[in-house]
C-alpha cells in the first residue's frame, strides 16, 4: 500500500517529462516557454521540499496514516486543477498545490516503513520501496505517451485521480496508525525561510539562464536567495525545535548518503529534462515512442533496486554505492558525445546504465540515513532525505536547464539574423520555439530546424559534461565517508530467543 502511495507522486513527474514538448506547443498545449516549463517542474519540487520538514513533524505528532490520507486527497484535487489549467501560470500554481500533497505523502510512507518493520527487515522493505520509483519510471513515460497520442495534454494529470481514490481506500483499510510519543514543535519560521530562500535562488538561476545573467534583478535574486538560506542555517543551529537539525550533518553515516543523493539527483534530473526534447525534437520520436525509449532506465531500476540490500551485506555500502555512482557519472557524461546521428540503441544503453547506477545508490543511502536515527524520529529522517533529493532535483533542472538555454541561445543566434523580431525572440528562446517558428517559414524552415538542432545538441553536450562532473563528486564522498565491507556476524546462542532477537 505504501508503494502505491509513493507511485502516485513519482508517476506524475515521470509523465510530465514526456509531456513537456506538448506543453510548449502553442496549438496542442499551453505555449509554455522554457522558463515556464522549468517552473512547472520546480514549483512542485520547491513547495514539496520546503514543506517536507513540517509535514514530517506533523505526521510524527498527529499520526502518519492521517497525514498520508490528507496528502493523497490534496494531491488528487491539485491533479484535477492541473488537468484543466488554461495558462502556464495556472498550471504552475496547481503544480505547487500538488507539491503540498506530495510533501504530506512522501515522508509518511518511509516513516511508516521504519516504524512497522524491524531492523532485520527494514533494508529489504526500503529496497522494495525504492524499486517503486523504478516501476513509476517504467509506467509513467509509456502511460504519458499513450495519453498524449489519444487525448489532450490534461489527461496526464487527470490519470492521478483514480489512483489517488484507490490509494485513499486502501490506506484507510490496511495501514496502521503510528506516531512519535515525544513529537517536536513546528518550526514555522524556519520553514518560511527555507521556502523563500530556495524559491528566490531558483528564480535567479532560471531567469538568468532564460534572459542572461547581466541584469541586476538576476544577481539580486541569486545573492538574496543565498543570503536567506544562510540565515536559515544560522537560525536552525540556534533553534530548540529546528525543522532541519543541522547537527545531524556532523555524523558521516548520515551526512555522506545525504550528499550522495543530492549530487546524483542534481545531475540526473537535469539530464532527464533535456532528454525529452532531444528524443522528441532532434530525433523526431512521438511521446509514446519517447516513453518506450525510457524503458531501459526503468527496467534497470526494477531489477537492481530490490537486490541492493543483499549486495550491501556482501560487499559493503561503500563498494556498492561507488560502483553505482561511477555508472551514473559515465552514463550522464556519455550524452556529451551523443548527436543527431547517434544510433538509438547506444542511447538506450546509456539509459540502462544510469538506471542501474541510481538503483545501486538509493536503497543503501536511504537505509543508512534512516538507521542513523532512532525509530521514533523516522519522520525527520525521511523528510531530510526527501528534501535534499527534491531540492537537488529542482536546482539540477534550474542550473543544467540554464546552461542548456544559454548554450542554445549562443549557438542559434547567427541563424536568426534575418527573422522578424517576434520570430527571432521565439526561436531564440528554446528549440521548441524554433520548431514552432519554422512551421510558418515555408521554404526557409529546414535551415532553421537544422540550426536549432545543432545549437541544441551543442548545448546538450556542455550540460551533460556538467552533470557528469557533479555525479563524479559523489564518488569522492562515498570513498571518503561511507563504511566499507561489514564485519562477520556472531551467531546468537542456540535456545535463547531473547538474545537471538536482540542480535
Amino acid at each position: 500500500m505504501l508503494v502505491i502511495s509513493l507511485l502516485v507522486v513519482v508517476l506524475d513527474n515521470t509523465i510530465l517529462n514526456v509531456a513537456l514538448r506538448t506543453l510548449a506547443d502553442p496549438v496542442r498545449g499551453l505555449g509554455a516557454s522554457q522558463g515556464e516549463l522549468e517552473w512547472s517542474i520546480n514549483s512542485y519540487t520547491l513547495v514539496f521540499a520546503g514543506l517536507l520538514f513540517t509535514f514530517g513533524v506533523l505526521g510524527d505528532r498527529a499520526g502518519r496514516r492521517r497525514m498520508l490520507l490528507i496528502g493523497l486527497a490534496l494531491f488528487g484535487l491539485a491533479s484535477l486543477l492541473s488537468a484543466y489549467a488554461q495558462s502556464p501560470a495556472q498550471l504552475i500554481a496547481a503544480r505547487a498545490l500538488m507539491g503540498v500533497g506530495g510533501a504530506a505523502i512522501m515522508p509518511a510512507t518511509l516513516s511508516i516503513i521504519s516504524s512497522v518493520f524491524d531492523p532485520r527487515e527494514r533494508g529489504r522493505a526500503i529496497g522494495m520501496w525504492a524499486s517503486a520509483v523504478g516501476l513509476a519510471v517504467a509506467i509513467g513515460p509509456i502511460l504519458g505517451g499513450l495519453l498524449l497520442e489519444h487525448f489532450w495534454w490534461g489527461s496526464v494529470f487527470l490519470i492521478n485521480v483514480p489512483v489517488v481514490a484507490f490509494g485513499v481506500l486502501l490506506v484507510a483499510l490496511l495501514v496502521p496508525e503510528s506516531r512519535d510519543p515525544a513529537p517536536g514543535r513546528i518550526d514555522a519560521f524556519g520553514v518560511l525561510l527555507s521556502v523563500v530562500g530556495l524559491v528566490t535562488l531558483t528564480y535567479g538561476i532560471i531567469d538568468g539562464g532564460e534572459h542572461g545573467f547581466g541584469r541586476p534583478l538576476v544577481w539580486a535574486a541569486l545573492l538574496g536567495g543565498l543570503g536567506v538560506l544562510g540565515w536559515f542555517v544560522w537560525y536552525e543551529r540556534r533553534s530548540s525545535h529546528p525543522s532541519l537539525d543541522v547537527r545531524l550533518f556532523r555524523m558521516p553515516r548520515f551526512a555522506a548518503p545525504v550528499a550522495m543523493i543530492g549530487l546524483v539527483f542534481f545531475a540526473a534530473m537535469g539530464v532527464m529534462f533535456f532528454s525529452s526534447f532531444y528524443l522528441q525534437l532532434v530525433r523526431g520520436y512521438s511521446p509514446l515512442q519517447t516513453g518506450l525509449l525510457f524503458l531501459p532506465f526503468a527496467v534497470a531500476q526494477l531489477f537492481f533496486a530490490p537486490r541492493s540490500a543483499a549486495m550491501v551485506r556482501r560487499y559493503g555500502a561503500r563498494a556498492v554505492s561507488t560502483v553505482g555512482l561511477v555508472l551514473t557519472a559515465v552514463a550522464l557524461g556519455a550524452f556529451a558525445f551523443v548527436d543527431a546521428a547517434t544510433p538509438i540503441w547506444v542511447v538506450l544503453v546509456f539509459f540502462f546504465l544510469q538506471g542501474a547506477g541510481m538503483a545501486s545508490i538509493m536503497p543503501p543511502a536511504t537505509e543508512s540515513i534512516m538507521s542513523a536515527l532512532p525509530r521514533e524520529k523516522a519522520g525527520v529522517g525521511s523528510a531530510i532525505s526527501n528534501t535534499i533529493r527534491q531540492v537537488a532535483a529542482a536546482l539540477g533542472v534550474a542550473v543544467i536547464g540554464s546552461v542548456l538555454a544559454a548554450g542554445y541561445r549562443a549557438g542559434i543566434g547567427p541563424a536568426l539574423a534575418d527573422l522578424p523580431p517576434a520570430a527571432r525572440e521565439a526561436a531564440g528562446e528554446s528549440i521548441a520555439g524554433a520548431y514552432a517558428v519554422a512551421g510558418q517559414l515555408g521554404p526557409a524552415a529546414p535551415g532553421l530546424v537544422a540550426a536549432a538542432d545543432d545549437a541544441f545538441v551543442s548545448a546538450m553536450h556542455w550540460s551533460a559534461a556538467l552533470a557528469a562532473l557533479v555525479a563524479a563528486a559523489g564518488v569522492l564522498v562515498a570513498l571518503r565517508w561511507l563504511p566499507g565491507r561489514p564485519g562477520p556476524v556472531t551467531p546468537p546462542p542456540v535456545g535463547e530467543p531473547e538474545l537471538a532477537g536482540a542480535a
